[in-house]
């Protein structure tokens, strides 16, 4: 189904409720948001091993608030369905301010989704958000214990993440969203015990609606993780929230319609300067939320990372593979940045070791690989580094390979290229 059509079926998007109860110690939260006329969604959010006696502490108003907020950065998910020109809000009062942030939010989040479907954001009336509840709530005041809480995938970047916290001598504890085996596999190596865990249940319908033609595409997951992140703080009692994203997600991926779109938009320095802002105005105005890795490049972390042998057969980088129950899929952007960015420090046996196989021997992948260090050419949608990163992890690689005498198929279609383009590297 084309949008026009959607947008006439589905004029608006309304976000009508939320509720919540502690359920085995379990804080377990429902959202309500009606794709006009008769469309129903109810995600669901769990926050696991809550204390009880603390929810009385923090009181219903300021655990409503940051209820209301999580349903709030999860509209982009479902809105994207038919992207309706209004979204209407009903639990509670958002002024002018905020307002403007949460349509920020949605035009440079959704960049990618408006690429890949072809959609004009810049029509006058192609969004409006408006606020009807009249419920405003309070904001949280009250001091947090100068400990961390990081936010933890099983990657490369949050594992380095948290070792250099570990190595500062900081109190941290690590917060886990839908943790896949590979990510409780690396949990378990870092020897802490008791995590924050939290599950978000995505409404089938959304999928099923996907199937028969409605829209679907990329949303500012990080943001999400951030809203979440920061409510598992003031739940857990942490002030200080660590995010691993690094400065290499700063750079876009291509140009649409005079935009610049970032598929790392949510992880870019301008989204963390803006939530950071935010979440002191009407969240809570002791917390603490930043990045740790924000002055390191991906190839930085890279080799950061590989002084730590002891997460080498649990840590994974792909989604792709995480789907299917795998550790690398070996055939995407992201697998192949990483490869390369391992590439010049590892022997092969344990690259061989890691990734199953030498990735710079998939044929397929040339059009990838020139994607991620020619200037010309878009960036594939993925977490991967900059193109000048990119470059001069090949360029090791390369460098690496005629010194062993043996250079695989991939560095040696792009030799040439690499070597041209290499003095503005």
């Amino acid at each position: 189904m084309d949008l026009k059509t959607l947008r006439k079926k589905h004029p608006s998007f309304i976000y009508q409720n939320f509720s919540y109860r502690v359920k085995k110690d379990n804080l377990e939260i429902v959202f309500d948001f009606l794709l006009e006329p008769d469309i129903r969604f109810f995600p669901k959010i769990t926050i696991k091993r809550i204390d009880k006696k603390r929810l009385e502490k923090i009181g219903q108003g300021i655990l409503e608030n940051f209820i209301f907020h999580l349903g709030l950065i999860e509209i982009p998910s479902y809105w994207k369905a038919a992207a309706p020109a209004k979204i209407i809000i009903k639990p509670g009062f958002l002024n002018k301010k905020q307002l403007n942030w949460w349509k920020n939010l949605i035009i440079k989040g959704m960049g990618q989704f408006f690429y890949e479907n072809r959609i004009d954001w810049r029509k006058k009336d192609f969004l409006k958000i408006v606020s009807q509840g009249k419920k405003t709530y309070p904001v949280f005041v009250k001091e947090l214990k100068n400990r961390y809480l990081a936010s933890f995938s099983g990657g490369k970047d949050s594992i380095v993440a948290l070792e250099l916290l570990k190595k500062q001598k900081k109190k941290v504890n690590l917060f886990l969203l839908n943790p896949s085996r590979f990510a409780k596999k690396a949990l378990k190596a870092t020897g802490i015990k008791n995590p924050i865990i939290a599950q978000r249940t995505i409404d089938p319908l959304l999928i099923k609606l996907n199937k028969k033609g409605y829209l679907n595409g990329h949303t500012p997951f990080t943001g999400l993780l951030s809203f979440l992140a920061v409510f598992s703080g003031i739940l857990f009692d942490y002030k200080n929230i660590a995010f691993s994203n690094e400065k290499s997600a700063n750079e876009g991926n291509l140009k649409y319609l005079g935009k610049i779109v970032n598929h790392q938009w949510s992880k870019s320095s301008e989204f963390e300067k803006s939530f950071r802002e935010y979440a002191l105005e009407f969240l809570a105005k002791k917390i603490n939320y930043f990045s740790f890795l924000r002055n390191f490049g991906e190839l930085e972390i890279s080799k950061m990372f590989l002084r730590y042998p002891k997460y080498f057969s649990s840590f994974t980088s792909c989604n792709k593979a995480q789907k299917t129950g795998k550790r690398w899929c070996g055939n995407c952007p992201k697998c192949l940045f990483v490869y390369s960015s391992f590439y010049p420090f590892l022997k092969e046996k344990e690259l061989l070791k890691i990734f199953g196989q030498d990735i710079f021997e998939n044929k397929k992948l040339l059009p990838v690989l020139k994607k991620l260090f020619k200037k010309e050419l878009s960036k594939p949608f993925e977490c991967v580094g900059t193109k000048k990163e990119a470059k001069k992890a090949l360029l090791l690689s390369l460098k690496k390979a005629k010194k062993s005498g043996k250079i695989p198929y991939l560095l040696k279609r792009i030799e040439k290229d690499l070597l041209l383009s290499s003095p503005s590297a």
